[in-house]
């Protein structure tokens, strides 16, 4: 596994929980980082905590729930307050509703619109805030494939996974004047809850790890100044190349 320098960092990773915010908050942890661990379960985010402790790692709890806007905020406030500083922001968290879009309920594309959009879109907001008077910091957006291609009854989740890559691309212009870079990771398959939910017709043993997505963004964290990567697609190996 690569292995970036990351001692004395503050990292925050949205959607920590499980799964692949799981993965990606104890290989930062494992690498030196102090992580800052986000989502709605407060129990869960103690276990994985009490995990990242177990092996010698640093890491803390701060519940919120990307739908709303004052819970992101008080996030924010609170990484200033106890931290002063924010050198990684981790975007992770996601929501997958899945149906036919003739049969897809409105208050349902509002829902993966508010967690996967809106959400990462105001916590790259309160990051920049933090990052440019800094200059410096990396923002990585964990996507999907569906952020470049699209799958049957998943229009919704598609909509929300190209936002957040239109939304990246942009904002990695405005802030590479500040010195901070702004990556994506887009995964396919990925063995977690809600894979299995979408695509149950997928043998979990062809699944890609979550292991797999945070090498990816240990990967990023290890460039040197002058390197940068935008976006990493990672697919199955089972899956159609390209």
């Amino acid at each position: 596994m690569y292995m970036p320098e990351l001692k004395g960092k503050i990292a925050l990773v949205t959607g920590a929980s499980r799964g692949i915010g799981k993965s990606i908050s104890v290989a930062l942890a494992q690498s030196g980082a102090h992580v800052i661990l986000t989502s709605r379960n407060m129990d869960r985010l103690k276990q994985v905590e009490g995990e990242i402790r177990s092996k010698k790692g640093s890491a803390s709890c701060m519940a919120a729930d990307m739908s709303e806007e004052k819970q992101i905020e008080t996030l924010f406030d609170g990484i200033r307050k106890s931290f002063d500083t924010l050198d990684i922001l981790v975007n992770n968290a996601g929501l997958g509703i899945w149906a036919k879009l003739v049969d897809f309920r409105t208050e349902d594309l509002d829902r993966i619109l508010t967690v996967n959009l809106r959400g990462p879109y105001l916590c790259c907001k309160q990051a920049m805030r933090i990052m440019v008077p800094a200059n410096k910091g990396h923002i990585i957006n964990i996507t999907s494939v569906q952020g470049i291609r699209g799958y049957e009854s998943q229009s919704a989740y598609a909509a929300s996974k190209h936002g957040v890559m239109g939304f990246s691309k942009s904002l990695a212009v405005e802030a590479q004047e500040h010195n901070i870079r702004v990556s994506v990771v887009l995964p396919a398959a990925v063995d977690t809850e809600m894979i299995r939910e979408a695509r149950p017709d997928l043998d979990p043993a062809v699944l890609i790890r979550p292991e797999d997505i945070a090498k990816s963004v240990l990967f990023l964290l290890s460039l040197s100044d002058t390197a940068m990567v935008d976006q990493i697609y990672v697919r199955r190996m089972s899956g159609r190349p390209f």
